[in-house]
């Protein structure tokens, strides 16, 4: 696609001199496993995002959710998340079976700064510490096993110029609603009413 006036950045050389050098401590930051701290960091999360890629290239990014701490430490270089029932499209897995490279984004609500986890994942249907995954009855069908190659903590500065935390700056409204959306562009023949049920108190109750 041609845009008029577009100027381009084709190289890394171009890259620097647009956004400069790193300090040295921000180059240095990542490590090959984990400390106490990211042990507490993923003890106190309730939310992830695993970025993937397929063989050809193709990507997704996919929310992880569960009661805080639903990320295993399985030991200093090695966690495991568990699956839970969705809507099985599995875009991130199938990626996952092609090209094992997956990047991980770790939040705490409320706070600005995130955990970044990159390394390789594999695709785990059972294991002894999936008794350690259960939830509300529920012990999960599949994990995915990473093996941490780089970890690190990232700064605040795109929270903060977000507002993300800020309830002020939340417009939940600025958009149509999930069953608005699904009656639009997903499931035209059902009934708005319907839609409103099965995304109210009814999904809500079959998380797991």
């Amino acid at each position: 696609m041609e845009l008029a006036g577009l100027v381009e950045v084709t190289s890394e050389a171009e890259l620097r001199d647009v956004i400069g050098e790193p300090l040295q401590r921000v180059r240095d930051k990542a490590r090959p496993a984990l400390h106490e701290i990211d042990r507490q960091w993923l003890a106190a999360s309730p939310f992830c995002l695993i970025a993937t890629a397929g063989a050809d290239g193709s990507c997704d990014v996919s929310p992880k959710g569960d009661p805080a701490g639903f990320t295993l430490v399985l030991d200093d270089t090695t966690i495991a998340i568990p699956e839970r029932p969705g809507n099985r499209r599995a875009d991130g897995y199938r990626n996952i079976l092609a090209n094992p490279h997956v990047g991980l984004v770790y939040f705490l609500p409320g706070r600005g700064d995130t955990l970044r986890i990159n390394g390789r994942a594999r695709l785990v249907r059972d294991a002894p510490f999936f008794d350690d995954m259960v939830v509300k009855g529920h012990r999960p069908v599949l994990a995915v096993v990473v093996e941490i190659e780089e970890i690190f903590h990232h700064c605040a500065k795109a929270f903060l110029r977000s507002g993300l935390w800020k309830p002020e700056t939340w417009q939940p409204d600025a958009v149509p609603s999930r069953p608005q959306i699904a009656k639009l562009m997903e499931r035209p023949d059902e009934p708005l009413a319907e839609l409103e049920r099965y995304y109210g108190d009814e999904y809500a109750n079959r998380l797991y």
